[in-house]
């Protein structure tokens, strides 16, 4: 019998856990305002007001960005102006590269996730997002497209943030 009711709550567990990375990422009618900062190795959600500077990152559907590399400051807080120039979805998703590889990952198991973090944006064609976000770390970090196909193909791009401002 307790056999029977751990094996019943296993599988109650691990289909929660399962559906978490999927529920994670649908989009909200909040937008990104409303959502708690989270601190994160690459920086925390900015404050539209703290804006020092927009950057605009094009994407294009030679599954690539242009800029392929921006340069900011410590403790900088940037508004990334994201524009899908292309006919097909893409995103741009801020983190380190072994957090992109297992997003990555996740994303082909969940092709059609949407994404409610400070520090992505789903583009749809001719469209354009922001992400505001402070980068607090000094170091080199990584963005990309993580839609099936795009980050394989080399949808990719670095950010270095250099010691200024703190």
């Amino acid at each position: 019998m307790m056999k029977k009711i751990f094996a019943s709550l296993l599988v109650g567990f691990s289909c929660v856990t399962m559906a978490l990375p999927a529920l994670a990422h649908q989009a909200s009618d909040k937008g990104h305002q409303d959502m708690p900062k989270e601190q994160k190795d690459w920086g925390i959600g900015g404050d539209a007001k703290a804006v020092t500077r927009t950057i605009e990152i094009t994407m294009l559907d030679t599954m690539r960005f242009v800029p392929e590399q921006i340069t900011v400051k410590h403790g900088e807080t940037v508004r990334l102006t994201v524009k899908n120039v292309g006919k097909v979805m893409h995103e741009l998703v801020i983190g380190t590269k072994q957090e992109l590889d297992m997003h990555a990952e996740m994303m082909k198991k969940h092709p059609n996730m949407e994404h409610d973090e400070p520090y992505m944006a789903h583009v749809s064609p001719a469209k354009k997002a922001e992400i505001i976000w402070n980068f607090n770390r000094v170091g080199q970090f990584d963005f990309a497209c993580l839609l099936p196909g795009h980050y394989e193909a080399g949808m990719v791009g670095k950010i270095n943030v250099v010691a200024g401002v703190k």
